[in-house]
């Protein structure tokens, strides 16, 4: 994924210097409600726990109207009924309006059409903002007996860049607090409050 800087001379290229290369890691892509006004890619320069990272960048026409994120979805096949945690390093320079790391459980769909949502954190109470050096960030998560899908990454809304880096997705014990809501369970039983009182 790193591609070796392309510069006139020998010396420059027995040093072994690297750039940042513009396309998503492998197994990673580029989404959103607005992807085209975020880059990604691999970052060498930007290094945590000897690592490189990937970094999601704001392009200048973004205006905190949409997000980018880099993510990935698999299926929860192997996960269903266990609680489930994604970890990384995040840092984070300029970052205008929020950005957080999140993941999201998706149920199957009896129809056909879009599965409903079990679970879901993106950090949005607990955002990410302005310039911050490398810091661990947790998302932990139930996923439903019949969950479908599981898809994680980190988002960025608005300007700024962030890099993620040594991210884990691991199964924790149930004594590990979960960071955002069960869908499913916290859904009323019944209507409530027809009157309009």
């Amino acid at each position: 994924m790193l591609k070796r800087l392309s510069l006139i001379g020998g010396a420059a290229l027995a040093m072994g210097l690297w750039i940042a290369q513009a396309a998503a890691p492998e197994g990673w892509i580029l989404a959103g409600s607005k992807p085209a006004s975020y880059d990604t890619g691999t970052d060498p320069q930007n290094s945590n726990n000897g690592k490189f990272s990937a970094y999601l960048k704001a392009k200048p026409e973004a205006d905190g109207s949409g997000f980018g994120t880099l993510m990935q979805s698999f299926s929860a096949e192997q996960y269903r009924g266990k609680r489930v945690r994604f970890s990384a390093y995040v840092k984070s320079q300029d970052v205008k309006d929020w950005a957080g790391m999140w993941m999201r459980v998706d149920g199957t769909s009896p129809t056909g059409g879009t599965p409903p949502v079990t679970a879901f954190d993106n950090m949005q109470n607990r955002p990410i903002k302005g310039t911050q050096l490398w810091r661990q960030y947790d998302v932990v998560l139930d996923v439903d007996a019949k969950a479908a899908g599981i898809s994680f990454g980190i988002l960025l809304s608005g300007g700024g860049e962030v890099w993620l880096n040594s991210a884990s997705f691991e199964v924790v014990s149930s004594s590990t607090p979960v960071t955002g809501g069960d869908l499913t369970s916290n859904a009323p039983s019944a209507p409530k409050n027809l009157e309009l009182r």
